[in-house]
């Protein structure tokens, strides 16, 4: 059934917001995000901090005790790209599971993510929203599946230190094919990485009436990169082993190759040098936070390299495409899909100096 929510709670209003309940536990994991009327409506520190306590306190206190831990490296490290209940317990995410929360208290923290994440379509909270529904799609549509290991139920939420205007906090959100964190310190938001996105089914699928794809801007943006590359560069840029995954995805913090592959975006053209650049923003728009972030990756391009494996078509089983600067690190891997064959991708973000807030330095 559908219905609209609307209630108060200390000073935030959720404004009306059609919720679909599922029928066989009269919850649903994966509601829209509702608007929290009484925090501040500019992006910004003391709205992430509005929007937490309110999420907060739709919480019972046990749960405020999973989701609210004390900052540490070795808790922000714990991530993965799986499905929480098919990772082993000494690198499972921590925090609040949505399997365990209401569809109010998922609504809640949805709307913490997506401020961080922005709002711009098929990036940001977009694509983390197009990955969960695709979760939903497997559930729906897999064969043969172990019960109860994919949905979007299985994602995780948790604060790592307390968001506030002085010391350091990360806020974490990931599940089966997502990895999202950003880190803050004294109200500086000082690291957006590891980001992880991953996608099955990769081609279009529809879900609640709507066509998902959410990886398609950046399978699209690296083709057009590769692709304006003329024969002698793209022969250089060619990397000279197949790739079937990243290199740096969880427990990998320090796999990054010790020389850099490929062609020197200094090399190339005004026009080529953008076409990187578009590639790279695909992941940084990511972040609501975004305009310091390009501004380094920017001042950086000249000493960046790319590369890939496979075809430029970067749709095929073993394609494989790599950015590598003295800062930003992306790689986007085609491989064999799990649940629909076919292919499906892998992608990361990591930035060298600042993954984890720049903490494991």
């Amino acid at each position: 059934m559908a219905f609209s929510v609307a209630f108060i709670t200390k000073n935030h209003r959720v404004a009306g917001a059609p919720v679909t309940m599922s029928s066989d536990t009269g919850r649903n994991y994966n509601p829209d995000v509702i608007k929290v009327e009484g925090c501040p409506a500019k992006a910004g520190i003391k709205q992430i901090i509005c929007l937490t306590d309110a999420f907060k306190a739709q919480l019972s206190p046990e749960q405020r005790q999973i989701v609210q831990l004390p900052y540490t490296v070795s808790d922000a490290k714990k991530w993965n790209n799986l499905p929480q209940n098919m990772v082993r317990a000494d690198i499972k995410a921590p925090g609040l599971n949505f399997g365990t929360m209401t569809t109010k208290q998922i609504q809640y923290a949805k709307a913490v993510i997506k401020a961080l994440a922005g709002p711009a379509a098929n990036e940001g909270w977009d694509e983390l929203q197009q990955i969960l529904n695709a979760d939903e799609y497997i559930k729906a549509n897999g064969k043969n599946l172990v019960a109860g290991r994919y949905g979007d139920n299985n994602i995780n939420i948790a604060f790592l230190g307390t968001p506030a205007l002085k010391g350091t906090f990360e806020i974490q959100y990931g599940g089966h094919h997502t990895a999202f964190a950003n880190t803050y310190k004294d109200g500086i938001l000082v690291g957006a990485t590891p980001s992880f996105r991953g996608i099955e089914p990769f081609d279009k699928f529809v879900w609640n009436g709507k066509e998902n794809q959410p990886l398609q801007q950046e399978q699209a943006a690296f083709t057009a990169m590769l692709t304006a590359l003329d024969e002698t560069q793209l022969a250089t840029a060619k990397l000279n082993r197949a790739y079937n995954d990243i290199l740096t995805g969880p427990e990998k913090d320090t796999a990054f190759p010790a020389t850099p592959s490929g062609v020197k975006v200094s090399t190339l053209s005004a026009n080529q040098k953008a076409l990187v650049l578009a590639a790279i923003n695909t992941y940084v728009g990511d972040v609501a936070d975004a305009g310091p972030i390009t501004k380094k990756y920017t001042a950086e391009l000249n000493d960046t390299y790319i590369s890939y494996a496979g075809t430029t078509a970067m749709i095929n089983r073993g394609d494989y495409v790599r950015i590598d600067g003295p800062s930003v690190w992306i790689e986007y891997s085609c491989q064999r899909g799990a649940i629909f064959g076919g292919t499906h991708p892998h992608s990361i973000w990591r930035d060298k100096k600042t993954d984890y807030g720049g903490n494991i330095q």
